[in-house]
């Protein structure tokens, strides 16, 4: 599965290196670097390892040869050389697969709920457009992983060269374009309630179903503009080796010439890789806690104001307060969700950016490590949003109960349609209640 940081030390920032400069694939200081393959060296004969049962301990040993020939030091593209095994087998091979299929019902049950007509909300058009990245997050990578660790041939070099970009594209371009959406959209989710909590008449205007939908739109846009350089930037070269005891066509990698002639390595990483740490990671989540921060505080406020009202004696604006409060407290908890889940994915992108460009200090083998576990935590939490949804807001469950399980078990009830997000509705063009 795509590291959504691109394994760290795959592309670690180092001097510039000239199109015609050697590099060792399996010296993470030298990953990324463009260089020239010998001509009458195009093809290699490796050592045969045996059959396919190999246990673990003796491929770790061989791990290094099995990525680049000592004599001639030229290299082909293996993942061994990028995922430790220890880690990647448990959660790619084996715990991935349930993941997925728990995401993809969960994720599906709230895009299928959340799609009824007496459920189209601004709000809930956003979290629609959430639960598809989260589920498209997942199901990119998953032909891929189940490839290469849950059927066991992590160990055998990719090939064709078609096959190097096919993975390269579903297991790391896709995904980390999925996800920087889901990033985006969950930003655009505590704005949106921030507005409709602390500015209710601006809810008028900015947040009206039609600037939702241009808004969702921009973010998929910028997303995709941030990720398509990705598609190009590294060019898989067919490389015919003895593997098995008979010729096999494999990728070496090397980056575009373009980069090198046009950009420069350094420059184009460090442009990349800064944009992706300070707009994709850091600021979001910045932004979010002290969204979450605004929010508590002001449903603090309403609770207080609440009191005055069921004292007063006025039960249906108490009523309505109370409903606004359960929203935000939900959203509330969606975001936190979401936040413990990439926060640590935004420190280890941060460290790796001062470790690159100002002080060396980073092991790159922990840090993939780290990236491993705070990607499997990552999806471990996309199906947690369903629990609450169901768990704190009525209509969802009034909807879901009206699809899977009829109508008679629905409230009987249903003259007043509560939104997911916003309580009792009211007569506005956004189809929002306005505090």
């Amino acid at each position: 599965m795509d590291n959504y940081t691109d394994a760290l030390y795959q592309y670690r920032l180092a001097p510039s290196a000239s199109p015609e400069m050697e590099v060792d694939l399996t010296d993470p200081r030298q990953l990324g670097r463009g260089f020239h393959l010998p001509t009458n060296e195009s093809q290699l004969e490796i050592p045969d390892y045996g059959n396919e049962s190999l246990d673990y301990p003796n491929y770790q040993q061989m791990a290094g040869g099995s990525c680049r020939m000592e004599d001639n030091n030229i290299s082909y593209w293996n993942l061994t050389c990028d995922s430790p095994l220890e880690y990647a087998m448990p959660l790619y091979g084996y715990c991935m697969p349930f993941l997925l299929i728990i995401t993809i019902i969960s994720n599906s049950l709230i895009v299928l709920v959340l799609s009824k007509k007496s459920m189209a909300t601004p709000t809930n058009f956003v979290l629609m457009g959430m639960a598809i990245c989260d589920m498209l997050t997942v199901i990119f990578p998953a032909p891929g992983l189940w490839y290469m660790y849950t059927f066991g041939n992590h160990y055998k070099p990719l090939h064709p060269v078609s096959m190097c970009l096919a993975y390269s594209i579903f297991n790391e371009i896709m995904p980390a374009m999925c996800h920087t959406i889901s990033v985006w959209l969950t930003l655009a989710l505590a704005v949106q309630r921030y507005i409709y909590v602390c500015h209710a008449p601006m809810a008028r205007t900015w947040c009206t179903m039609p600037r939702v939908r241009r808004c969702t739109a921009y973010i998929a846009l910028l997303a995709f503009l941030h990720q398509l350089p990705r598609f190009f930037d590294r060019t898989y070269m067919p490389l015919v080796i003895e593997w098995n005891g008979s010729p096999t066509e494999v990728c070496h990698l090397e980056t575009a010439l373009w980069v090198h002639d046009y950009i420069g390595v350094d420059l184009y990483y460090t442009s990349y890789y800064l944009f992706r740490v300070l707009f994709v990671h850091l600021l979001p989540c910045i932004i979010l806690v002290t969204l979450n921060i605004l929010l508590f505080a002001a449903m603090r406020q309403a609770q207080e104001r609440r009191k005055l009202l069921f004292r007063e004696n006025r039960k249906k604006e108490c009523k309505k307060l109370r409903e606004t409060n359960c929203t935000t407290l939900m959203l509330i908890v969606v975001v936190s969700v979401f936040l413990l889940a990439e926060i640590p994915i935004a420190v280890v992108t941060a460290m790796h950016i001062v470790s690159s460009l100002i002080i060396e200090f980073l092991d790159y083998g922990l840090a993939n490590i780290c990236i491993m576990l705070t990607n499997f935590f990552l999806v471990f939490s996309y199906p947690i949003n369903f629990g609450i949804y169901c768990g704190m807001s009525r209509q969802f469950r009034e909807t879901f109960k009206e699809i899977f399980l009829g109508r008679l078990m629905a409230k009987k009830d249903s003259s007043t349609k509560y939104s997911i997000v916003n309580g009792a509705r009211t007569c506005t063009n956004t189809n929002e209640t306005v505090l």
